[in-house]
């Protein structure tokens, strides 16, 4: 690649953003115009690599306003799509713009197969507990008992999580952001795009129009985030609160939230967070806390070497089959096997 250094402006198209304003949907777009340029650098990818598949809802308008290729797919086909994409050309570095009810619902197949098997995809899941674009009904993610325009007595679904999701489905990669943590957001999409195979970062993005406020009991402010919400990093202690005096043990094969100095409990018996552990149990236990019981869980939740890529295993398959072929084209084609000449 060039010397040339890109900035956040080379990844903005011209299109007029068509969000609703205050919609988190802003903050996002801004994490990853700003997360492109260090990918870009760190990945050595220049800008004509860059793609970004979108299925359809609110989020799937992102590929309009990047200055990259984009395909605005179908509802819930957006992780099929990007796995055609990404298998036609591996070179590229392709991006999933997707939702809550368009990965979930629809797409929810199309989700777990594209993670179980471990197509070097990049999605953004936006998580806003709610289907905006088609004007508030509950989706997959809607909290138990959610009043909305298809559940006008509380749904008697329980949502899914993510998190567990993807752990479930033997996912490699998994983070959580807030829309407004646009710093935390890019650095979760750097790490995202530096992993081989698929990741997926989930983000608890507000719809101010149809779901206001869904994640504000533990996201509201910053003095919230701080005591209900805790950012992992991979080496570090699981430390939370505003002096960090909050941290994360385990005990009796369970997670316990514990103050630092107090019930004979030191800084030594917090653990240490390892994203990069193969075991899926702690993570699993991560991605799984939910307030008030428990803090958020925001970061790099899940980062494990692979070794089996889909797509670069692909890729190797075609490589060895053509090797060991005595067909190389179309004309090597039609003259092989038994042939007959009609008089």
């Amino acid at each position: 690649m060039a010397d040339y250094k890109y900035t956040p402006a080379d990844f903005k198209s011209d299109q007029e953003v068509r969000w609703c304003p205050g919609c988190g949907d802003h903050a996002i777009l801004n994490a990853v115009q700003r997360a492109l340029p260090e990918i870009a650098d760190a990945t050595d990818t220049p800008h004509n690599r860059f793609t970004f598949v979108s299925g359809i809802g609110c989020s799937s308008r992102f590929i309009y306003y990047m200055k990259t290729f984009g395909f605005h797919s179908v509802h819930g086909r957006a992780n099929a799509v990007a796995t055609g994409v990404k298998v036609a050309n591996p070179e590229l570095a392709v991006w999933v713009c997707t939702g809550d009810g368009d990965s979930l619902a629809i797409g929810g197949n199309h989700f777990i197969h594209a993670i179980r098997r471990n197509v070097d995809l990049n999605v953004i899941l936006f998580n806003n507990e709610i289907y905006g674009l088609t004007k508030g009904q509950y989706s997959p993610t809607s909290k138990l008992g959610k009043i909305t325009k298809t559940s006008p007595y509380g749904t008697v679904e329980k949502p899914f999580n993510p998190g567990e999701l993807v752990i479930g489905a033997k996912g490699s990669f998994f983070a959580r952001s807030v829309d407004m943590e646009v710093a935390l957001s890019k650095d979760c999409f750097i790490s995202a795009a530096k992993h081989a195979g698929m990741s997926v970062v989930e983000i608890l993005q507000n719809c101010v129009i149809f779901n206001d406020k869904t994640h504000a009991s533990f996201a509201a402010d910053k003095a919230t985030r701080a005591e209900h919400t805790i950012t992992l990093r991979h080496g570090e202690k699981m430390l939370f609160g505003a002096q960090n005096e909050k941290g994360l043990v385990f005990e009796n094969m369970k997670l316990k939230v514990v103050t630092v100095g107090q019930d004979g409990y030191t800084l030594d018996d917090v653990l240490i967070h390892d994203a990069h552990e193969c075991d899926t149990t702690l993570h699993s236990m991560l991605a799984a806390m939910k307030y008030p019981d428990y803090p958020v869980a925001l970061g790099v939740i899940r980062d494990v070497d692979d070794p089996v890529v889909y797509d670069a295993a692909v890729v190797r398959q075609v490589e060895e089959v053509k090797a060991s072929s005595n067909i190389h084209c179309v004309d090597d084609l039609l003259r092989s096997g038994a042939t007959w000449e009609i008089e």
